[in-house]
């Protein structure tokens, strides 16, 4: 090969490695506005990682923003989307000295994933939102992982003090946060109620270690845990859904009991009961993953917890590529599966 060659084949190989396949949407809607393109991929800056995503776990965050109802806005065209990723450094930038090429490693939902969604072959993000994959623990399993145990995790026992013997009522309770939530109440002793909208979903609820599932299609919340209860009510309750049947979680607790509200699936405004005295708590898994302290606790939860197999994800469905990812986002929004959507990549 001549000079002239291997300068133009090194400059090809750095032209092809300067473009990764990502997710983009450009106008707001369902799940067909999602469109596979290539972005340029640039390389990690100071404080940043390059990682070849191996799985990609699909969060109800994703559906909402593609549909312009998530918190914050997608700026258009050309929006990114994807918190939630496994797979592996390939560089690192300036000052970054926790990780390294070779590293398996799993994204921590503490950015816009508008500018760095993690729904491509490779991303880049800041070193803060990656931790390690548990040791032993394949590319699916840990990215269906982290955001739903470690919202489990951080919103019932960190910010409403769950603890063993407690009752807690869990809503949305087939989503992947519901049944994390449902092994982390059994990891830590407490009894979990399942609350669904229908009665489809009642024996998986009850196979996956709900002590209890209430139907809330059919049955009334605040009569069915007072009578699992022996009339005292749950210490806790953990709810995705928000809007006005916010008013009959917190009736459902005992006086002084607590409720942590961490969704808004139900979008028009909350209401709060009147059980009196009674603790609120808006948890925002974002918030609490910026803190290094919370995120080495939530990894060794998780970690610990996939250990003993006392925590397991509970997978859905797998879809294999990039391109299947509008199948994945119609699935999610059939609300019809229980657990967690991933897509290989």
């Amino acid at each position: 090969m001549t000079t002239s060659s291997a300068v133009k084949a090194v400059t090809a190989v750095k032209a092809v490695k300067a473009v990764t396949k990502a997710v983009l949407f450009h106008e707001l809607g369902g799940p067909e506005v999602l469109k596979v393109e290539d972005v340029p991929l640039a390389g990690p800056g100071p404080g940043e990682v390059l990682f070849r995503v191996e799985a990609i776990g699909l969060n109800r965050a994703e559906a909402l923003f593609r549909a312009g109802r998530y918190y914050y806005q997608p700026t258009l065209p050309g929006s990114r989307l994807g918190y939630e990723a496994a797979g592996v450094v390939e560089r690192v930038g300036e000052g970054v000295t926790e990780f390294s090429p070779g590293d398996a490693v799993m994204s921590v939902p503490a950015f816009d994933f508008g500018v760095h969604g993690v729904y491509a072959e490779r991303a880049v993000l800041p070193a803060e939102s990656l931790v390690r994959r548990p040791e032993g623990a394949d590319a699916v399993t840990s990215a269906a992982m982290w955001l739903t145990y470690s919202t489990a995790y951080g919103g019932m026992v960190e910010t409403g003090g769950l603890a063993p013997g407690d009752h807690v009522v869990i809503t949305a309770a087939s989503s992947g946060v519901g049944t994390a939530a449902i092994q982390t109440a059994l990891r830590i002793g407490a009894v979990p109620i399942a609350v669904t909208r229908g009665e489809a979903k009642r024996e998986r609820l009850l196979e996956l270690g709900a002590a209890h599932v209430i139907s809330a299609g059919s049955e009334d919340l605040v009569k069915e845990v007072k009578r699992i209860t022996g009339g005292r009510g749950a210490e806790l309750a953990f709810d995705a859904v928000g809007g006005p049947g916010f008013a009959a979680v917190g009736d459902a607790l005992v006086p002084g009991g607590t409720a942590v509200i961490y969704g808004t699936l139900d979008r028009r405004p909350v209401e709060l009961s009147m059980n009196w005295p009674l603790a609120v708590h808006g948890y925002s898994n974002g918030a609490h993953s910026r803190d290094a302290a919370y995120r080495r606790r939530s990894a060794a939860f998780i970690g610990s917890g996939l250990a003993s197999g006392a925590l397991a994800p509970v997978i859905a469905e797998t879809f294999d590529g990039l391109e299947r990812i509008t199948d994945a986002h119609r699935l999610m929004d059939s609300s019809t599966f229980t657990g967690k959507i991933v897509v290989t990549v």
